[in-house]
């Protein structure tokens, strides 16, 4: 059985996916999707920081954790989606690829809501754990980096320079149309790179606090 690892770029409410395996030591894309990590695609759950900052605090907590759970629930559904397609295919998902921005801990959630930036920064990051923790929980092993790191990291990773690298995933979506955007091409780095296994620990995805 082929093994293969997925790749998430995260936007406020959904995430674009890419699956990964190896086929004769080359990358094949097998699955690509845009994943809905809200019920309601709005900006009110899209973006649960900013809402919240307009809420009084009790309420704001109560609303940003119904986000996250939702948010929980619908990652672990779409792992458990891709493994079952992957399965039927005699492809075993086995790691996740998760690219961050800052990385950086967060503080309380007053001080969060006390601060424009940092609202931008949770409401990435509660998606984006909400990924990992998915992950987890489906047996995968996940790793995250650092967007600003990542053609470095798939310089050292899979031996090539990243002109070279982008030209490659650029290919790699060919066979599936549009979209195949930056989002895409990003993830799918992500996975290879998590498929071949990084030469460095990484940076673990902060929970946004609550």
């Amino acid at each position: 059985m082929k093994t293969a690892a997925v790749g998430f770029r995260v936007h406020s409410g959904w995430a674009a996916l890419v699956a990964v395996c190896l086929e004769k030591g080359k990358p094949q894309v097998v699955a690509r999707e845009r994943v809905h990590l809200v019920e309601t695609f709005t900006y009110r759950f899209r973006q649960p920081y900013h809402t919240a900052e307009r809420l009084p605090l009790g309420e704001a907590q109560e609303f940003v954790a119904r986000v996250k759970k939702e948010a929980g629930q619908l990652a672990h559904r779409a792992f458990h989606k891709l493994q079952s397609d992957l399965q039927k295919q005699d492809i075993q998902l086995t790691r996740c690829g998760l690219l961050l921005a800052s990385g950086r801990t967060l503080p309380s959630f007053e001080k969060i809501l006390a601060s424009h930036a940092l609202i931008h920064t949770a409401d990435g990051e509660l998606f984006r754990e909400a990924l990992s923790s998915a992950g987890g929980r489906c047996g995968l092993k996940t790793i995250g980096i650092k967007e600003k790191e990542l053609l470095d990291l798939a310089r050292q990773t899979l031996g090539a320079q990243p002109p070279a690298l982008l030209r490659r995933v650029t290919a790699l979506g060919k066979p599936f149309g549009s979209p195949w955007s930056q989002d895409e091409k990003f993830a799918a780095l992500a996975a290879w790179i998590a498929l071949r296994g990084a030469p460095k620990s990484l940076g673990k995805v902060s929970a946004a606090a609550s």
